[in-house]
């Protein structure tokens, strides 16, 4: 099966795992259209359009709270990828994909439909539980009788998910991510300082100089935006403070989500959550103090995954390769008439 690709859809990100080669790739899950349906960039040419395109170009996500929000473009744009990037051969190849647990099982059948309702003939098309493929790629080993919870956040949602045994215990998708966090950064400097910025720029802030806790040591970034009161572009230095104060409400909101879901815990599982910590991953998961902050609100060690990005791609390496993980993957039929 040499000839198989693991898959992770993310609202920013589409991370593909090449079992022929061991290599993720990874590129912005952005496409630009002409013409209403001509797709005429994707990837990162497309990303580095957004809030910079003319009228005549749209950029756009087909990923919308981890769920296939534009079901045409996402098949154009993967395949597309898939055959240009990682030179593959579709046809007959074996391909599992993420899945968010905490969704429909309708939605989830969209990112198989994909695939199956394709012209190319594809020998097997199976779906995996995100937070499963996270705890894979961590090396975390989750048949095992302990508890493990994931919190994954990512661009639009975040998800928390406690593991025993192969399988989901609890789980809860929340509409919640690093897009937020952007938005936040916008919203603050726009009512406070009286400058607006993209989209673009508040992720580029977050990721520089964000805190989740007050910084003990300032750091500034200098950016370019639009004086509201001139209306003129004007070049601002923003400290880390001032990104602190912008996202820590939602990172407080967040950290409450958190401590709802452990109180639901199984005692017994709760007791290996304690002994083993929390394992942190996703895209937004490096913010700085960010497992500080949720080590100090839950009492509870956290660890941040060292591939946070990737995790769920490697994740899926172990579905198609090991016969001892091969079962995490299954057919939308097979979880709908079960």
């Amino acid at each position: 099966m040499s000839n198989a690709y693991g898959i992770d859809l993310g609202t920013r990100n589409l991370k593909i795992y090449n079992k022929s080669t061991g290599e993720v790739t990874r590129i912005k899950n952005a496409i630009a259209i002409v013409e209403k349906d001509q797709m005429y960039a994707y990837g990162d040419d497309a990303y580095s359009m957004y809030e910079k395109a003319p009228e005549s170009i749209e950029v756009s996500f087909p990923i919308v709270g981890g769920v296939i929000a534009d079901f045409d473009n996402m098949q154009t744009m993967l395949f597309t990828a898939l055959e240009e990037l990682l030179h593959a051969k579709l046809k007959g190849a074996d391909i599992v994909t993420t899945v968010p647990t905490d969704i429909t099982e309708v939605e989830k059948k969209a990112f198989s439909d994909m695939f199956m309702k394709s012209k190319i003939k594809f020998r097997s098309v199976t779906l995996c539980e995100k937070p499963l493929a996270d705890a894979l790629g961590m090396g975390l080993d989750i048949t095992e009788p302990t508890g493990v919870m994931i919190v994954d956040i990512g661009a639009d949602t975040t998800e928390i998910s406690v593991i025993s045994l192969g399988g989901l215990v609890l789980s809860n998708l929340l509409p919640f991510g690093g897009n937020q966090l952007d938005d936040d950064i916008v919203t603050y400097l726009k009512r406070n300082h009286s400058l607006v910025i993209g989209r673009k720029t508040a992720k580029q802030l977050k990721e520089h100089i964000g805190s989740a806790r007050m910084p003990q040591q300032e750091q500034t970034m200098k950016v370019v935006g639009r004086d509201i009161v001139s209306g003129l572009p004007i070049e601002m230095e923003i400290s880390s403070s001032m990104i602190y104060e912008a996202i820590k409400d939602d990172l407080n909101s967040l950290c409450t989500s958190i401590r709802l879901i452990l109180e639901k815990v199984p005692p017994e599982l709760a007791k290996d959550i304690v002994y083993s910590g929390i394992y942190l991953t996703g895209g937004s998961s490096k913010i700085i103090d960010l497992a500080d902050l949720f080590t100090e609100v839950t009492n509870i060690s956290v660890k941040v995954a060292e591939n946070a990005d990737v995790s769920a791609a490697y994740g899926l390496h172990l579905v198609l390769s090991d016969e001892k993980y091969r079962r995490f993957g299954y057919t939308p039929k097979a979880r709908i008439f079960k």
